[in-house]
């Protein structure tokens, strides 16, 4: 049997009102691996805070004695991203026991196999992708009818030579009147894109319509978020 990453719940709520609001998202989900070991876990990030640091809780071995749930962070590391364990519970997840101290999961022997968990939902929760996007501060470049939200994005690319996405609408990209943004703001607007944030560079993908399935490029999973 294969690793699966099975996406759960997905879970928004605002963090304030007025001019500062942000949004806390966390998104939970359950590993299998291929000798059909179990964990669960839960990351998160808010919304316009500072620095970009994610949380993650990864739990294991519920009702063993060696069980446990394990915290960290997530941050930028050079051109991707970084775990660190952190004594702060996140999250409670089934698959978990007591929570674990850092200096009590450094420890335990089956750190090695959290880690591992923590990289596959990395590469393959769809949620994952977007909160990478977030972390490491994504952009792209809009078309105008894209960026004023007069027009949904039909053609996502990642180009191979200084990967920067670009999103294009219905009328033709023009290169004199494209806008910069952040990429995780534009799925704040459309989350039908989590689909294609996976993009490798050199590679594209296109639809008809919102809400119509990406070509181009297959999704690692069969339900898209609404």
């Amino acid at each position: 049997m294969d690793v699966q990453v099975l996406e759960g719940s997905f879970v928004e709520v605002p963090t304030a009102e007025g001019e500062g609001a942000g949004m806390d998202r966390r998104a939970f989900g359950e590993f299998v691996g291929p000798r059909g070991e179990l964990a669960s876990y839960a990351f998160g990030w808010t919304t316009r805070s500072q620095p970009h640091v994610a949380r993650l809780s990864i739990g294991i071995g519920a009702g063993n004695p060696g069980g446990g749930t394990f915290h960290a962070v997530v941050f930028q590391h050079q051109d991707g991203h970084a775990f660190s364990l952190i004594d702060e519970p996140f999250e409670r997840v089934p698959q978990g026991g007591p929570d674990l101290t850092a200096d009590q999961a450094r420890s335990h022997e089956d750190l090695p196999f959290v880690w591992w968990v923590a990289d596959h939902v990395m590469r393959h929760d769809r949620r994952a992708w977007w909160m990478r996007h977030w972390l490491v501060g994504t952009t792209c470049i809009q078309t105008i009818e894209v960026f004023d939200r007069r027009e949904p994005v039909l053609l996502v690319s990642n180009e191979v030579d200084d990967g920067l996405w670009q999103l294009i609408g219905a009328t033709d990209a023009d290169s004199s009147t494209g806008r910069i943004g952040h990429l995780h703001h534009v799925v704040d607007e459309d989350p039908t894109l989590i689909d294609v944030l996976d993009l490798p560079p050199g590679s594209s993908a296109q639809r008809a319509r919102r809400g119509e399935p990406w070509t181009g490029h297959p999704t690692t999973q069969p339900e898209p978020i609404a």
